[in-house]
């Protein structure tokens, strides 16, 4: 299992940790995150990095690059269909959504924490347990780190040290 872990502080991804490290410490910021014990069932009851339950899956695919897949077809298909060429507008159209499918049928699941937005990889994803991406529960550990962060910069403002 690989771990890549987003830092708390300044949100900078981080380089990919293996598991059993007790700590990590962010390149950027020097912020250093306390990282829990892995637990040895393989399909990953929790996150490695903050122990949080609540876990999602996703396909580990870079978005730049569908973004990239589906402009150059676009521009393409309009192109060709601009030159009245209808066999080449939808070969292009076609042919890219078949090579959409079939990386999708490719590419492996990682499966990222909620609350922290660790990323880990090649871990066995138990589709019980890492349901697909869920926006509402998402957005209650996003009110949870904007209500802490509140909470920071009023003891800051108090003259208070946050622990």
């Amino acid at each position: 299992m690989k771990i890549r872990i987003i830092c708390p502080a300044c949100e900078t991804p981080g380089p990919t940790l293996e598991p059993g490290a007790a700590s990590w410490q962010c390149l950027a910021c020097d912020h250093l995150v306390a990282v829990a014990s892995p637990s040895p069932d393989p399909a990953l009851p929790s996150c490695a990095v903050c122990d949080c339950h609540e876990l999602y899956r996703k396909k580990d695919f870079p978005h730049t690059l569908g973004m990239t897949i589906l402009l150059a077809a676009l521009v393409g298909s309009t192109i060709t269909y601009w030159l009245y060429d209808w066999w080449w507008t939808w070969a292009i159209l076609i042919g890219s959504a078949a090579f959409d499918g079939i990386l999708y049928l490719l590419v492996k699941d990682v499966v990222v924490c909620y609350r922290c937005d660790g990323e880990h990889r090649g871990v066995l994803v138990d589709p019980e347990r890492h349901t697909p991406f869920e926006l509402t529960v998402h957005e209650r550990y996003r009110q949870e780190k904007l209500r802490k962060e509140a909470v920071r910069v009023q003891l800051l403002s108090q003259g208070k040290s946050p622990r």
